[in-house]
């Protein structure tokens, strides 16, 4: 994979007739967020029930079948990315368990930047772990409390882990949503008529026709009761540092970040990065889909045309056969083909959102080379990808990282371009209405981008890192 892949997408519905549909349809809304697996539990009053399948939604629960199996007024899914633990059925979530306190069951987005160390003692303690899903820690660890109430087993849990994380937790009585500290992973409040709905983002609750209420705040727990919706901040006050991604390539476009659609936000990256690096070229040619808001922002910018030089195929599937290294050789021409008519002769802006590995990058400057373009320049949307993620976001080694190992002039020698310009965190900030940076005080989770890492990532070994010490925060709670 030469992207960033997405981290999870998790939904949630408390007190509807149709819950298991509705959540079907929500997790139908996420499917950019994850497209390995996916799962329901639902609850009646009495049973929770759950079916949990690989692949994607509408090839699992649209079926009446699946759906009546999943009866009751409440429920909880979630799309996956194995971001942590190996993509199998048994690490498809939610997740579910029996506790003496009654059934209670676990949808995360997110990754534990301290699991292993936390399973390692948990193991030592006596606990057998069924699946290698870092949520299972967080099972294992509200079943080994000793405070009485789920809530307050739940604090309890909340209290030993680290990294980024939103939670959907359904019980007997409750649908309980949950942000990490610095709320890096996003969630959202919606409601249905008399019915709360979570959500990882809020084009889940347009789809159902639920209106947005508010996201969940950082460090914040909601807890939804017959009795409303009740808030509960059990962690020290800190500034909210959520991920940049989600802003730059994760979120879906018709999704809204503060009110603003996630779509506006990449208009003004590509503003921001023709201001910062325009040339004069015959056509501005988006990377589809990812790169269309920022070519759109760039072209509007310069007054400069702007044509869907590059076709995507929609409709290729993730285990697509290669059955000969001659097949193989394609590669790109699977999802990407040139539309030539509009790219021979001509100096090409080519957009993208991000650049990670490169090797997509590579192949697309060959092939517009192949279809007779007489110059292409790379303009992306981002600042250079340096550093790995471990909230989440299923990113390379830092060794596979072409920003991490080569300067900006190796990069172009390498992907063959004529120029490469990459938005700078200085105006990355500014387009999303920042005078500056905060160097102190980060306002986003930036560390792909600045090696600031919110959380230090305890289960990696820092030397195989190149971490920005000297602006770690490492987190602690406290009990």
């Amino acid at each position: 994979m030469d992207r960033l892949k997405e981290e999870c997408g998790v939904f949630g519905i408390f007190d509807n007739k149709d819950s298991a549909a509705l959540t079907a349809l929500g997790l139908h809304a996420l499917q950019h967020r994850g497209q390995e697996g996916c799962g329901i539990v639902s609850f009646d009053g009495k049973n929770f029930y759950s079916e949990r399948r690989l692949g994607l939604v509408g090839d699992n629960f649209t079926k009446g079948k699946v759906l009546e199996r999943l009866p009751g007024n409440s429920a909880i899914g979630h799309n996956r990315y194995s971001t942590m633990g190996n993509n199998l059925i048994k690490n498809i979530q939610p997740f579910f368990a029996d506790l003496h306190t009654g059934g209670i069951s676990i949808a995360h987005n997110g990754n534990l930047s301290n699991a292993k160390f936390l399973k390692k003692k948990l193991v030592k303690e006596g606990s057998i772990f069924q699946t290698t899903s870092d949520t299972e820690t967080i099972v294992q660890l509200i079943a080994k409390s000793k405070r009485a109430k789920i809530v307050d087993k739940i604090i309890d849990s909340l209290f030993q882990i680290e990294g980024g994380y939103a939670l959907t937790i359904l019980t007997e009585k409750k649908l309980i949503g949950i942000r990490d500290p610095f709320g890096i992973r996003p969630l959202v409040i919606g409601k249905l008529k008399n019915s709360f709905v979570l959500a990882s983002e809020t084009c889940a609750l347009d789809i159902i026709g639920a209106k947005f209420v508010r996201q969940v705040n950082n460090g914040e727990i909601v807890v939804i009761t017959e009795n409303g919706l009740e808030s509960i901040k059990p962690f020290r006050k800190v500034k909210e540092r959520p991920c940049i991604f989600e802003y730059i390539y994760f979120a879906r476009p018709d999704s809204l970040i503060d009110k603003i659609s996630v779509y506006e936000y990449r208009k003004k990256f590509g503003i921001e990065l023709a201001k910062e690096s325009n040339i004069d070229c015959d056509l501005i040619v988006p990377v589809p889909d990812s790169g269309v808001p920022a070519a759109i922002g760039y072209a509007e910018q310069v007054k400069s045309n702007i044509e869907l030089g590059i076709i995507r195929n929609h409709y290729v599937g993730r285990t697509f056969i290669e059955p000969t290294q001659k097949i193989r050789s394609f590669g790109v021409k699977l999802k990407h083909s040139i539309n030539k008519t509009l790219i021979e002769n001509k100096s090409i802006v080519l957009i993208d959102d991000s650049l990670v590995r490169g090797t997509t990058s590579l192949k697309i400057v060959k092939m517009l080379y192949e279809s007779g373009a007489k110059e292409v320049h790379l303009r992306v949307a981002s600042p250079p990808i340096k550093y790995p993620d471990f909230y989440g976001v299923d990113t390379p080694n830092q060794n596979e990282l072409l920003a991490s190992k080569f300067s900006l002039e190796e990069i172009r020698k390498f992907l063959n371009v004529k120029t490469i310009k990459f938005l700078s965190i200085e105006g990355l900030y500014k387009s999303m209405g920042y005078a500056k940076r905060n160097k102190l005080y980060p306002e986003f989770s930036d560390h792909c981008f600045t090696g600031d890492y919110p959380v230090k990532p305890i289960d990696v070994d820092n030397k195989d890192i190149n971490i920005n010490k000297d602006n770690l925060s490492s987190l602690i709670l406290g009990s």
